[in-house]
């Protein structure tokens, strides 16, 4: 089932645009084997209540790995990040995790400093076409490396 057994952890951008795009977090299932949301993340998702978009999906997602303490954050991190992206990345170095799904610039420019992999919403996406997930995914009708 998983195209490999990594464990990822997660902020929110990534979780909400994979709840836009596919109407479910499955496709995190599908590729990796541990799934880690920290209790920062969690709290920005459920922060505009039950039915902001998104939370319901999240809260039926139980077999994500969702932690239910506050991150102690360096205050590098603190400093430089908001709670999101400070707490996915803390939490990564603490666990040894190699990879983490970041979206915005910022936090992957400090991840990337920090000697992580990364990945986002749409390197998700991608990866679980490739890999046979149902995902629907127009064909680029120009250079994708315009884009960086």
């Amino acid at each position: 089932m998983h195209e490999t057994a990594k464990t990822i952890v997660t902020n929110t951008t990534p979780l909400i645009a994979l709840t836009a795009a596919t109407g479910n977090l499955d496709v995190l299932r599908h590729l990796y084997a541990r799934v880690i949301v920290p209790y920062e993340v969690a709290s920005e998702i459920r922060s505009g209540g039950q039915t902001c978009f998104g939370v319901d999906v999240f809260e039926r997602s139980t077999w994500l790995d969702v932690k239910i303490a506050p991150t102690i954050i360096t205050p590098y991190l603190n400093n430089t990040l908001d709670r999101g992206e400070a707490s996915v990345i803390q939490n990564a170095l603490q666990e040894a995790i190699d990879l983490v799904a970041i979206d915005e610039t910022a936090g992957r420019r400090v991840a990337r400093l920090c000697g992580l992999s990364l990945t986002g919403s749409i390197g998700i996406l991608l990866k679980a076409s490739a890999s046979g997930f149902p995902v629907s995914i127009p064909k680029a009708k120009c250079n994708p490396m315009v884009y960086g």
